[in-house]
C-alpha cells in the first residue's frame, strides 16, 4: 500500500500537569491560539493551533517521565522534541527576558548549513523545544550522495 495523496500532518498530543500553564506557554511563547475544547464527566482536551501545527494538551496526573536533558531524550520510542523556526534566535531570546528554561545552546551549525543557530528549550512540563533559525532542506543532488 502506498500513502494516501491526501494525507497531511495533523497535530501533536502533549500530557501536561496543568493544561492552563501549558496553554500559557505555547500561546505567550510561540503564538498558539485556542482552536477548540472536548469535554466529558471531568475531562476536557485544549486543541492550540498556529496556521497548520495543532498541538493536543491532555490534563494527566500520572507520574511525570525523567526529566529531558539538552536536546531531548534519546530512548527509543519517545519524541526527542518539538522545533519550531523563527528568523533570529537571538532576538527570540532577548524577547524572552531570562523567562525560559534553556536546556541546550543556542549553538551554531555552520558546518552543516550556513547560518543554522539553534537553542533547546523546555516547556511547563519539561519537553523539549527546538528554535532553530537558517535550517534549509538538501537539494535532491546532495541527497542523492546518501543513496544506498
Amino acid at each position: 500500500m502506498t500513502a494516501p495523496a491526501s494525507l497531511r500532518w495533523a497535530h501533536v498530543g502533549l500530557n501536561c500537569r496543568d493544561q492552563a500553564a501549558t496553554e500559557e506557554f505555547y500561546t505567550r511563547w510561540f503564538g498558539f491560539r485556542r482552536a477548540r475544547v472536548v469535554a466529558g464527566d471531568g475531562w476536557q482536551v485544549v486543541f492550540l493551533r498556529r496556521g497548520e501545527a495543532w498541538l493536543e494538551l491532555f490534563a494527566s496526573d500520572a507520574e511525570p517521565a525523567p526529566a529531558a536533558k539538552e536536546d531531548g531524550p534519546a530512548n527509543p520510542g519517545a519524541v526527542r522534541h518539538l522545533a519550531f523556526q523563527v528568523d533570529d534566535v537571538d532576538a527570540f531570546l532577548a524577547g524572552a527576558e531570562g523567562e525560559l528554561s534553556v536546556s541546550l545552546g543556542p549553538l551554531d551549525f555552520d558546518e552543516y548549513i550556513t547560518g543554522w543557530r539553534t537553542v533547546w528549550v523546555t516547556d511547563p512540563d519539561g519537553v523539549v523545544i527546538e528554535v532553530s533559525q537558517g535550517y534549509t532542506d538538501q537539494t535532491p543532488e546532495e541527497l542523492a550522495r546518501y543513496d544506498a
